[in-house]
């Protein structure tokens, strides 16, 4: 899936405009942010208000594309949660809004819920 992300936006995008793509993996880790041992995690999300956002970040000056992968149901440690990708000009373009969407994705787009 990255590779093929990778591909299409190098494909479509003009080189000038084109200077870092950054890729974000979250896994399932085994243990709560408070330490506690976890046994899976229940992931969901709004596939709406997913894609109103992204269509909005991308306007953003030196952001040639964004993608975003989100895996839902029942997930085992060590799945994978979300592949994001953001590819533009300058890293000064691309890690912010990295950063950004996933806190955004994280804090108000996902439901989760791990299960002890």
């Amino acid at each position: 899936m990255i590779n093929n992300w990778i591909r299409e936006i190098k494909e479509k995008t003009n080189p000038d405009d084109l200077g870092m793509i950054v890729v974000h993996n979250g896994i399932v880790r085994g243990t709560s942010k408070d330490g506690r041992p976890i046994k899976a995690m229940s992931l969901s999300y709004d596939k709406d208000a997913l894609d109103a956002y992204l269509s909005s970040m991308k306007k953003h000056e030196g952001i040639a594309d964004i993608r975003v992968w989100l895996n839902e149901g029942m997930l085992k440690i060590g799945d994978d949660i979300m592949f994001i990708l953001v590819a533009g000009r300058f890293r000064t373009d691309v890690l912010p809004v990295l950063q950004e969407v996933l806190t955004k994705i994280k804090k108000e787009i996902v439901i989760e819920e791990e299960v002890f």
